[in-house]
């Protein structure tokens, strides 16, 4: 029996090293979305300043454990083989939970789900135990309590850290303006000082709180003398920045967002670091416990050791943080939980992941009233004024170099209002999110700044509103299925734990190489690769690849309607999905891609657009093929005469030679053979109309019906359009390659 205990702390410790990496990779979101987004240095830069602050608060995080052990149950009401198989369901469902959240690319609260995900076993546990005949009640095993502060934690974060952000970066912003180098040098150390000692403050008050080498003398002191320690603080940096920047020139704002970044990282890893590996080291200490009381009954051991205080062994921690660290550097669902944030905040217009809802049109519609109330008040000079300090401001890049989501201005402001929030929320005992602070202040931040146009305002807010309510599903989520995943165990025991490790393990393989494959396609639509020098290329190598596209899928419709197959036929339709989808995004983005050329260069983006229009009309006449296709197959109708499907082949095999044609010169950017292909469009529109002619006489002698007359006439009217697409595809990629050779 013991042997089994031994395999669940060996799962208990595989799941955390997994839960590591998935955890990481959602909340690097908190202390990494300044830096990334602002751009203050290079990846690396940042990842290494990231890196020490989070091995530091690695190693101080020890006294964080308990919350684990004893924050959400009382351990002393459970027996051995009932904490571990909570700890059990508890790490399976954090692993599958935050892997498909960064699969999403979505943030969430690791702490919100380690909280109700004990909460949600140890109910499980506690009513099947009362249901056994145990008497008592599910107050008496359960901290309902902590369950009702998380919810109230949520609430709070989200009202307070927008508000405080829309604030306070309105007020910064009016004091530095958009272009505020020339500021920077009068009023910078200013700003320096204040941001630098809130930061400071933040580090001794949260993340240094459960350092035990730190006195208690010394921690009590900064915390009855907080304004004496600020002050003093402000006075210090103030000073040492002005001097620095007069005789180094030293940034004094990327040096308050680096020093914002090493402080939220360490005080992430020292706070957030037991959820998750809190869980394992309670099972790995349930066990020592278990083992000292030689010949104990796993079914009656109460684990009250538990509820006292257990020391953490440091290699346990240092391991922790290395494993943290690797995650940061290596991790692509970091970063595509990083964007998600990055883009909601982003200054400029551009890719809009969210589509819109009805609840940001309307807040959108009264706010743009309620602004222009507040604009007929304010007297026109004063707003003259004010909206002055926030006239957009370009600084001039290379071609090659992409500009920043957002300045160093808001970056820093980002930093330091979360961190004085947290550190107010944790000297308070207020239990307030470090991502829904860091989220929602970025969020408050981007209104303040005008990211949030009447351009972008609908997307931004409905993107905003599913992040926050992936967060309440997070609890949600979090409740029920560790709930459910208990019963499995407890019911099925060894089988149970055999079949939810794997079933953990299948859903993190599949959500890897669904995000695997769903970053190459967004790698292969990046925009930022769109220049001057790279237009024709990537013209080509996007007509090519819808080119092959459109032969495939038409192939497939062939062959499930001849053979009425629905599963081709649905592959069919899924392609033609995917290609609309493609050829829309780069339609939606042709002012992205446009930007991007230089003015001489304008006809280039003439041509560019009149391609990715013929693309989209080719599209669509396959889209408009494969739909009444598939809902003819589907409905079982009558299948078409092998002499329509004769007639349809010959059809298609002109069509593919014309594609084959178009092709070959796209990619040799040799258009010699335009008179050969003139000459086989005219064979091939006179075989669609002979055919079409062939049809009709069909219907007079009644030989076919109306279903077959509507769905072949459907596919010749397309394929018609589909050819003359290709053949205007060709002219106008001809064109555009001359006009590049000028």
């Amino acid at each position: 029996m013991e042997t089994l205990y031994i395999g669940i702390v060996v799962i208990l410790f595989l799941l955390a090293a997994s839960d590591l990496i998935v955890g990481v990779s959602n909340d690097a979101v908190n202390f990494l979305n300044s830096a990334i987004g602002s751009k203050v240095a290079n990846f690396k830069v940042v990842m290494a300043v990231a890196a020490v602050g989070i091995l530091l608060g690695a190693v101080f995080s020890s006294g964080m454990m308990e919350v684990a052990r004893k924050g959400i149950f009382h351990p002393q009401m459970f027996y051995f083989n009932e904490i571990m198989l909570i700890f059990l369901a508890v790490m399976i469902t954090d692993v599958i939970l935050l892997d498909t959240f960064n699969t999403m690319g979505m943030p969430t609260s690791t702490t919100v789900s380690i909280v109700f995900e004990l909460l949600g076993a140890a109910v499980a546990m506690a009513t099947i135990k009362i249901m056994s005949g145990d008497p008592g009640v599910i107050g008496q095993y359960i901290n309902s309590g902590k369950a009702l502060a998380i919810i109230a934690g949520i609430l709070l974060s989200v009202a307070i850290a927008f508000t405080v952000g829309v604030v306070i970066q309105y007020i910064v912003r009016l004091a530095f303006s958009f272009n505020f180098h020339k500021r920077m040098k009068y009023i910078g150390a200013i700003w320096g000082g204040i941001s630098l000692s809130v930061i400071t403050y933040f580090l001794v008050i949260k993340g240094m709180k459960n350092v035990e080498f730190i006195p208690q003398d010394f921690k009590t002191f900064v915390q009855q003398n907080t304004f004496q320690v600020m002050l003093y603080s402000f006075i210090g940096w103030t000073i040492l920045l002005q001097l620095l920047n007069f005789l180094f020139k030293l940034n004094i704002l990327k040096f308050i967002v680096l020093a914002g970044t090493f402080g939220l990282a360490m005080a992430f890893a020292g706070n957030d670091l037991v959820n998750f590996i809190g869980v394992p080291i309670a099972g790995y200490n349930s066990w020592q416990f278990f083992h000292a009381a030689q010949g104990a009954d796993p079914n009656s051991f109460l684990m009250t050791g538990l509820a006292g205080k257990v020391p953490t062994n440091t290699l346990f921690l240092i391991i922790a943080g290395i494993i943290m660290i690797f995650t940061l550097y290596f991790s692509r669902k970091a970063k595509s939980v990083i964007k998600t944030s990055v883009d909601l905040s982003r200054q400029d217009e551009g890719e809009e992941r969210f589509g819109s809802s009805w609840m940001a049109k309307v807040l959108v519609r009264y706010s743009i009233k309620t602004s222009n109330s507040i604009k007929r008040v304010v007297p026109k000079p004063v707003l003259a004024v004010m909206e002055k300090q926030f006239v957009p401001y370009r600084e001039e890049l290379p071609d090659t170099e992409v500009a920043p989501a957002f300045d160093l201005v808001r970056a820093s402001v980002n930093l330091v209002v979360a961190s004085v929030l947290i550190a107010i929320g944790t000297s308070l005992k207020l239990p307030l999110s470090t991502t829904y602070v860091t989220f929602m202040v970025a969020m408050g931040t981007s209104l303040a700044d005008n990211a949030w146009d009447r351009e972008s305002a609908v997307y931004r807010i409905t993107g905003m509103f599913a992040v926050i309510g992936g967060w309440f599903l997070t609890a949600l989520i979090a409740f029920t299925v560790s709930f459910i995943i208990l019963y499995i165990l407890n019911y099925l025991s060894f089988f149970g734990i055999l079949l939810m490790v794997i079933v953990a393990a299948v859903v993190v393989y599949r959500s890897h190489v669904y995000h695997k494959r769903k970053t190459e396609e967004e790698t292969a639509e990046d925009l930022s690769s769109f220049s001057d020098e790279t237009i024709v290329d990537k013209s080509m190598d996007t007509i090519l690849l819808t080119l092959g596209k459109v032969v495939i899928t038409s192939e497939l419709a062939l062959e499930g309607l001849e053979k009425e197959d629905k599963k081709k036929l649905k592959k069919a339709k899924k392609d033609v999905k995917n290609m609309t989808e493609k050829t829309k995004y780069l339609k939606d983005h042709i002012n992205v891609i446009v930007e991007k050329l230089h003015e001489d260069s304008i006809g280039s983006g003439s041509y560019f657009v009149q391609v990715v229009d013929y693309l989209r009309e080719m599209v669509h006449s396959v889209e408009y093929v494969v739909i009444p296709v598939l809902n003819h197959v589907d409905n079982n109708h009558r299948p078409l005469k092998k002499e329509q499907m004769n007639e349809l082949r010959k059809v298609y095999a002109k069509l593919e030679r014309l594609i084959q044609i178009v092709a070959r010169s796209v990619k040799s950017r040799d258009f010699s053979d335009q008179d050969e292909l003139l000459s086989m469009l005219e064979d091939y529109l006179k075989l669609i109309e002979s055919l079409r002619k062939g049809q009709i006489k069909r219907v007079k002698n009644n030989v076919v019906g109306t279903k077959n007359t509507i769905l072949y006439l459907t596919i010749l009217n397309e394929s018609k359009n589909l050819g003359l697409q290709v053949v205007n595809l060709f002219k106008s990629q001809r064109d555009f390659v001359n006009y590049k050779n000028m």
